[in-house]
């Protein structure tokens, strides 16, 4: 095994180099739309808005987007999506598309099938390679690279259906797969196979002992959840007492900060965190770098991006998309500034709002971080508080009250003008104090709700819950593990579910 691990970290060093400064013009861009339309142009949709005629424009991306709507999920499952699912072959994309990634959608809503193609797969495992390359700017221990991978996922078993095959997008990935990779995988088929998350999470912290991890991926809150379970089951007094060469967590999908206290409490040592923007939808940006601020979007992967301002002249007070709006591409985009990021991809995705949020950290890195979500904010008499907002306020309290906030959730009452938090940590807080502080902070940092409380916007209230309340609600409406996050700001289906679990709770 050391020999396999100096051989890695020689390749991973050589890709590195190779793949540092690669991908950032404009050019992948341009180069990217074109092969998909040119790829596509004789399918139904390039049929039905001319793709063929697009290509031929003296401008191909205005062409493009004067012929092609912006969509979202449904819209774009009525009008086509719901045909390629049902086995129609050239509808969206070229042949028949047999696999579909259920996504895991937003608490409460169901899942969202999203198309996978061949070519998207080959995207996949392109990317995961350059990431992993950037290892090699760690200067990481060479027992690490002989060590497992530990993949915090979801079930990896398919079902047939049809016309298609659906399920996890690791279970669709995991079939295409090397067996030369496989050894170095963890937990393995038959556990990452099992659907009932208590039962995998049982069964990892079992098999933990035999395993030597130097690198977890996941979601934190189930990621942290099981290491937590194997200092608790083996008493340890950290994680790295059983895994002593872990050194880097692959986290994404949700701010990290409020995360940080737990997971430095079941450390034994400091390990490198990277960010990474992995969806359903696609592989869209990775942190290059540890002392970067923001993971650098992937231009010539099978993505074609473009980015909607997230403010009044684009968006209604619920998020819906005016029918009056520019979307702007890679090359003009300013730092600082939420969109609403738009992609076309190359498994039939046209034109698609994937419904999050974004901002540009550094234009020329193409650095971007992730800022929430576009129904995913709170203004109920004009205080526009972004996710963003509410993030930075909890995460300057706890750390200057030095408290552990790792999950919340805020409820918008509509009818007494009031925001309803939910907090969950195993802090002793008195609710009214703390909630004075966060409302402090975010008053501080945003005009709009400084205004909003002042005049018309009532005292928001404050409900103390330890965090495992929140779990527990996850597991109730069967989102508890894999690539599933708690909502931060919860609509009216997901308020609906949440109150009636508190009262059967109490």
């Amino acid at each position: 095994m050391p020999i396999i691990g100096k051989l890695i970290k020689k390749t991973t060093a050589i890709s590195y180099k190779r793949n540092f400064n690669k991908g950032k013009e404009y050019t992948n861009q341009l180069n990217t739309l074109e092969q998909l339309l040119e790829k596509a142009q004789w399918t139904r949709f390039g049929q039905e808005f001319g793709f063929s005629d697009v290509r031929t424009s003296a401008d191909e991306v205005e062409a493009f987007q004067s012929r092609v709507p912006i969509t979202d999920y449904d819209k774009f499952y009525k009008e086509w999506l719901r045909l390629t699912i049902a086995g129609e072959r050239d509808h969206t994309w070229p042949g028949r598309i047999k696999h579909f990634a259920l996504s895991s959608g937003t608490t409460g809503s169901p899942s969202k099938r999203i198309p996978v193609t061949e070519e998207m797969i080959r995207s996949f495992q392109k990317t995961s390679l350059r990431q992993i390359s950037t290892l090699h700017e760690l200067d990481l221990p060479e027992e690490l690279f002989s060590s497992s991978i530990l993949a915090v996922g979801g079930c990896t078993k398919l079902t047939r259906k049809k016309a298609h095959i659906e399920g996890d997008l690791s279970g669709i990935l995991k079939k295409y797969t090397s067996f030369v990779v496989n050894p170095f995988t963890k937990p393995g088929n038959r556990i990452a196979g099992i659907k009932d998350w208590n039962t995998k999470m049982e069964k990892m912290v079992e098999k933990a002992p035999d395993w030597n991890v130097g690198i977890i991926a996941g979601v934190p809150s189930w990621c942290i959840m099981l290491m937590e379970k194997v200092v608790e089951r083996y008493n340890l007094k950290n994680i790295h007492e059983i895994w002593p060469n872990l050194g880097v967590y692959i986290h994404g999908g949700v701010f990290m900060q409020p995360y940080l206290p737990r997971l430095e409490k079941v450390l034994g040592k400091n390990i490198h965190l990277l960010d990474t923007y992995l969806a359903s939808e696609g592989y869209f940006a990775y942190q290059q770098s540890v002392n970067s601020k923001g993971m650098r979007l992937l231009l010539n992967t099978g993505v074609f991006y473009e980015f909607v301002p997230f403010n009044s002249d684009h968006f209604d007070e619920q998020g819906n998309l005016k029918d009056q709006h520019t979307a702007y591409t890679i090359s003009e985009v300013m730092e600082g500034v939420d969109y609403a990021m738009v992609i076309s991809t190359n498994a039939g995705l046209w034109r698609y709002m994937i419904g999050d949020l974004v901002r540009f950290i550094d234009v020329n890195e193409r650095e971007i971080k992730i800022t929430g979500r576009i129904k995913q904010f709170l203004s109920l008499v004009g205080e526009h508080l972004s996710l963003d907002n509410i993030n930075t306020a909890i995460n300057a309290v706890a750390e200057r009250e030095k408290i552990d906030i790792s999950e919340f959730c805020i409820h918008a009452d509509h009818e007494e003008l009031r925001q309803e938090w939910f907090i969950g940590t195993n802090s002793k807080l008195e609710p009214k104090e703390i909630m004075a502080k966060i409302d402090k902070e975010l008053a501080s940092l945003n005009d709009d709700y400084a205004s909003a409380r002042k005049y018309s916007l009532k005292e928001p209230v404050l409900t103390i819950l330890d965090t495992s309340v929140f779990y527990q609600f996850m597991e109730s409406i069967g989102k508890a593990g894999s690539q599933n996050k708690f909502p931060r700001v919860l609509n009216e289906l997901q308020s609906k579910n949440w109150f009636s679990f508190i009262e059967k709770k109490s």
